[in-house]
């Protein structure tokens, strides 16, 4: 459920959001969205969708809400109708994170977790605008990417990561009618496409579960459209008050607190060699800025430790050169470094990045020299992901275009129930707790876990934190949030 979402954030695409400046939302019923809506069998890509019959149609929605009778959009929707007609609760919308995630099956993909509830309402996937099946927008075919040379420096590996950042955005502008799309990629609209999916199929209310950059989007939801939201569930947020590069540097501190012992020697070694030789392994080389992406990965959750102890024994083998066949772990993730998918993911969740307020683009600091900076003076307390989370180089900071629209402050009371796991290494905890002061209705749920993500694990072969996944189920039933904020003790079988 939660692949793209997971490497797209290890690459920096954490879905992370600038709320800096207060702007009034559009009113709560989109005019011109009252459409009927032509069902019928998914696309072929949808295997999961059909099998459960579920049907598709589109949402024609404004590409600019400002200019509501000028060009539209299409909106790919799905819907597996509730199996408790007499119990039907309403709509129940989802979103995986990324960004760039796309989310047509995502919320069928939550049924084994919902149980019983799924039957009480229809389950209504999206691909957000620009994404999967949304109207996509695709950018200029990226080059091969020449391999790094045998030998290396860190500034050199910095500067190639420069150039490919600045021709991201030079292909993504250039694209096509990109220009002309690119600034009404924003997670303001996204929730305003979301309220036209609403209105589209004739419901007051609608309920949400978001994971990630989901989250985000779901406070964004209850911002504008508050007498509109039902039972919205967050998982796993940031904190609303941050620039996206920031959330992004607070990330290195937990991430380096999940190494210890002799794993964390081991990767300091091995980054010290890559920083000077990368790492020949099946006929690729791995630089330092991709071996820590590679760890950023796997220290999210605690079910990967065995994952990270395999792939670092691999790669200490392959850096004494060794001739060797690589275990699992690593043989998938050379496998996933060089699919489409993960261009794929990239590139979707930089439309998104960039579109969001603040200037430059997402907040990104425009000069490079600043990541350098903040890369060198975080080697001192963060030798590992220091120099990666401070000098990834979002393609945001050589956009060229302003987004139309300033981010969303978060402020209101809607009811709203909160998941976070207080040693999340992706998104960390301190942001959670600052969406909650805002959310002046919402109750916590702390899981005391190293995860990124809750609810739902087990859909993932991850370890479930049954407490967790009841207390959704009983919300979205009953209607009913906890008298308090709660903490979910760590299943007995990841302690």
């Amino acid at each position: 459920m939660r692949v793209v979402s997971a490497v797209t954030a290890g690459m920096g695409l954490v879905g992370l959001l600038a709320g800096t400046v207060v702007a009034a939302g559009p009113p709560d019923t989109p005019k011109g969205q009252v459409q009927k809506l032509s069902w019928g069998r998914c696309s072929a890509d949808q295997k999961e969708l059909n099998e459960a019959g579920a049907q598709c149609a589109k949402v024609t929605v404004p590409l600019d809400y400002a200019d509501p009778g000028g060009r539209t959009i299409k909106i790919a929707v799905s819907r597996v109708k509730a199996k408790s007609p007499g119990g039907r609760r309403g709509i129940l919308l989802s979103n995986p994170g990324g960004p760039g995630g796309t989310g047509l099956a995502n919320t069928l993909a939550l049924r084994p977790t919902l149980k019983d509830v799924a039957d009480r309402y229809d389950l209504i996937g999206f691909d957000p605008r620009f994404l999967g099946e949304s109207t996509p927008v695709t950018c200029g075919k990226a080059p091969r990417p020449a391999p790094p040379a045998e030998t290396t420096t860190p500034r050199e590996d910095f500067e190639r990561q420069v150039r490919a950042a600045r021709d991201t955005a030079r292909r993504c502008q250039e694209h096509g009618d990109n220009a002309a799309l690119l600034p009404h990629a924003s997670t303001r609209n996204v929730a305003r496409d979301m309220d036209a999916i609403r209105a589209a199929l004739g419901e007051r209310k609608l309920s949400y579960y978001g994971i990630s950059y989901g989250a985000d989007l779901g406070a964004v939801y209850t911002q504008l459209f508050p007498r509109r939201a039902d039972r919205i569930v967050l998982d796993s947020s940031t904190d609303p008050a941050a620039t996206q590069y920031e959330l992004f540097q607070r990330s290195g501190e937990p991430a380096e607190a999940a190494l210890d012992g002799q794993v964390r020697s081991d990767v300091r070694a091995l980054l010290d060699r890559a920083e000077r030789h990368p790492i020949a392994v099946k006929g690729q080389r791995l630089d330092a800025p991709l071996l820590r992406m590679i760890f950023k990965q796997l220290v999210q959750h605690e079910e990967n430790d065995p994952r990270l102890a395999s792939v670092v024994a691999d790669l200490k083998k392959a850096a004494a050169g060794e001739t060797f066949e690589p275990g699992p772990a690593l043989s998938g993730l050379l496998e996933l470094l060089s699919s489409p998918e993960l261009e794929s993911g990239m590139v979707g969740g930089a439309i998104f990045m960039c579109g969001d307020g603040g200037w430059p683009a997402g907040g990104w600091p425009e000069d490079p020299a600043t990541y350098w900076k903040n890369m060198q003076h975080s080697r001192a307390t963060q030798p590992v992901f220091g120099p990666y989370v401070n000098g990834m180089i979002a393609p945001c900071a050589f956009w060229g275009s302003e987004p139309r629209e300033p981010g969303t402050r978060i402020g209101n009371d809607v009811p709203v129930l909160m998941l976070q796991a207080r040693h999340d290494n992706n998104v960390p905890y301190e942001g959670a707790l600052a969406l909650h002061r805002k959310l002046t209705g919402s109750r916590l749920l702390t899981a005391d876990i190293r995860s990124h993500g809750v609810y739902g694990r087990g859909n993932d072969g991850l370890t479930p934190v049954p407490c967790a996944d009841r207390t959704v189920n009983s919300y979205l039933r009953d209607g009913k949030l906890p008298a308090a904020d709660l903490t979910c003790a760590k299943p007995e079988d990841v302690r």
